[in-house]
C-alpha cells in the first residue's frame, strides 16, 4: 500500500496524466494498490514522498548500474550543464561516445545515438528495411523492443504466425509487417524463414530476454538465429537496451558470442539520462542520412548532459573487478530469494544473468513467455506489496526483471533479506 503522500499525489496526478504515470509500467495494476511516488534517491535507495527510504532494485529500470546519484555522474553533468544544456549541433564527445560503443561491442563499426530505446530499435529496423529492400521483421512472443507500431504485436500460441496489434491505434497493415516466434524455439524460427525468408528484413530479439522476466538464451537458438538470417540474406539485430554494458562490458553478445549485423543500445549508456543507440557493420550503417538514402534524424540526439552522464558511467565500469563485484552481488541477492522462498515453502525459480535477474512464482525454469505467464500472479502480487511494507521497491510485474547496482552494500542486502524472509511468510 502507498503512503498518503503518494495517494493524494496519485489521484491529483490522475487528473492530468492518463492512469496518473507517464509509462503504463509504472502504475503498479499488475500487484493492485497505487505507485509509490520518489522525491528522491541515492545509492541503492529509493525515498518516498513521505521520507520513507527503500531498497531499490528496479534502478530506472536497468540504468542505475552504479547507483542513483552516483557524485563522478552527477559532476559530469553538472559540468556538462555549465555549458549548454543543447546545441542541436555535433560536439567531440559523440565521437568519444561512438569510440568507446566500437571498443565495447567490435560488431558496432558504426552507430547513431538517439534519445531513446524504442528510436533505437525503430532507428535499426528501417536502416535494415532499406539495406535489404524487404518489408517484413521478425520478434519473438513476449519480446518488447519500444513502442513503434510494427513492434506492439501479440503472438498468440502458435509456432509462428502473423502478428496481430498488441494496442488500439496500430493499423492491422502495420501490425501484419511483423511476424512472432516463441523465444528460444529455433524449429520455429527455422519455419518461418522457410515459410518467408524471402521477404523477411531481420530478426530482432534480446540475448537475454527481461520483459518476460529474465529468461537466457539456448545456445541452440543462438545458432538458428544467425544460421537462418545468414542463409536468407536477412540482418540479424541484437537489442541490448537493457543488457548493452549490464551483464558484461561488452554486453550478452560478448557473453554468448553473438555476431550480430546490427545492435542498439540505451539505458546505461545515458547514466540515467534519456539516451539510445543503434549501429553495426560499417557497410550497412553507409545506409543512413546524410550518406545514404535511409532518413533518421533527431533534435536531441547526442545530447551533451545525457552523453556527459554515459560516458562517466562507461569509465566507472572499466574500473577493475566492477563486473566480478556486480556478479557476486547478483548471486547474493538469488541466494537470498532461494533461502528464505524455501524456508516458507513457497515454490519460485530465480533466473539471473549477472546483475538481472528474475523470481518466477513457479517450481520449474522459464525458456520463452508461455512459460513466464505460466505463474502465481497473486502469489507474486502479495509478495511484491509485503515487501513495500519492509521497505524493498521490486519491479511491479511479475514480467519484468530486477537489477541491482555496484551500490548495494552489506546493509542493504541485510534490510532485504529480512523484508524477503517477511514477504515469503506473507504469500
Amino acid at each position: 500500500m502507498s503512503d498518503p503522500i503518494s495517494q493524494e499525489l496519485f489521484a491529483r496526478a490522475s487528473k492530468v496524466i492518463p492512469g496518473g504515470v507517464n509509462s503504463p509500467v509504472r502504475a503498479f495494476r499488475a500487484v493492485g494498490g497505487e505507485p509509490i511516488f520518489v522525491k528522491e534517491a541515492h545509492g541503492p535507495v529509493l525515498v518516498g514522498a513521505d521520507g520513507t527510504e527503500y531498497i531499490d532494485y528496479v534502478g530506472s529500470w536497468g540504468p542505475m548500474i552504479l547507483g542513483h546519484a552516483q557524485p563522478d555522474v552527477v559532476s559530469a553533468i553538472q559540468r556538462a550543464a555549465e555549458k549548454g544544456s543543447s546545441y542541436g549541433a555535433p560536439t567531440e564527445s559523440e565521437i568519444v561516445m561512438a569510440e568507446r560503443i566500437r571498443d565495447a561491442v567490435p560488431s558496432m563499426e558504426m552507430s547513431r545515438l538517439v534519445s531513446s530505446g524504442t528510436e533505437a530499435t525503430m532507428g535499426a529496423i528501417r536502416v535494415a528495411r532499406g539495406f535489404t529492400g524487404r518489408d517484413l521483421i521478425v520478434k519473438c512472443i513476449g519480446g518488447y523492443h519500444g513502442g513503434a507500431d510494427y513492434l506492439l504485436v501479440k503472438g498468440g500460441s502458435g509456432l509462428a504466425t502473423l502478428g496481430e496489434p498488441d494496442s488500439a491505434g496500430v493499423p492491422a497493415a502495420i501490425a501484419g509487417t511483423t511476424l512472432v516466434v516463441p523465444y528460444n524455439d529455433a524449429y520455429a524460427l527455422e519455419k518461418i524463414f522457410t515459410e518467408r525468408g524471402k521477404e523477411i528484413a531481420a530478426v530482432i530479439f534480446e540475448p537475454v530476454a527481461g520483459n518476460m522476466g529474465c529468461i537466457p538464451p539456448d545456445p541452440v537458438w543462438l545458432a538458428a538465429l544467425r544460421t537462418q538470417t545468414q542463409n536468407h540474406g536477412a540482418l540479424l539485430i541484437c537489442d541490448e537496451v537493457m543488457t548493452g554494458f549490464r551483464v558484461a562490458w561488452g554486453g550478452a553478445q560478448s557473453l554468448y558470442d553473438i555476431r550480430p549485423d546490427m545492435t542498439c543500445l540505451g539505458k546505461i549508456i545515458g547514466g540515467g539520462l534519456p539516451v539510445g543507440a543503434y549501429g553495426g557493420k560499417r557497410e550497412i550503417m553507409q545506409k543512413v542520412a546524410p550518406v545514404g538514402p535511409v532518413y533518421q534524424a533527431g533534435t536531441l540526439s547526442g545530447n551533451p548532459l545525457a552523453v556527459a552522464a554515459g560516458l562517466e558511467t562507461i569509465e566507472q565500469l572499466l574500473r577493475p573487478g566492477v563486473y566480478e563485484d556486480l556478479e557476486r552481488k547478483g548471486d547474493q541477492v538469488q541466494a537470498l530469494l532461494e533461502q528464505h522462498a524455501g524456508a516458507a515453502g513457497v515454490p519460485i525459480t530465480v533466473q539471473r544473468v549477472g546483475s538481472m535477474l528474475t523470481a518466477f512464482f513457479r517450481g520449474k525454469p522459464v525458456r520463452n513467455w508461455d512459460e513466464a505467464s505460466d505463474t502465481d500472479r497473486e502469489a507474486f502480487a502479495r509478495w511484491h506489496a509485503a515487501l513495500l511494507e519492509h521497505g524493498v521497491y521490486w519491479p511491479c510485474s511479475p514480467f519484468e526483471a530486477a537489477f541491482i547496482s555496484l551500490s548495494h552494500d552489506a546493509d542493504a542486502f541485510e534490510k532485504t533479506g529480512r523484508a524477503f524472509k517477511a514477504a515469503f511468510a506473507a504469500v
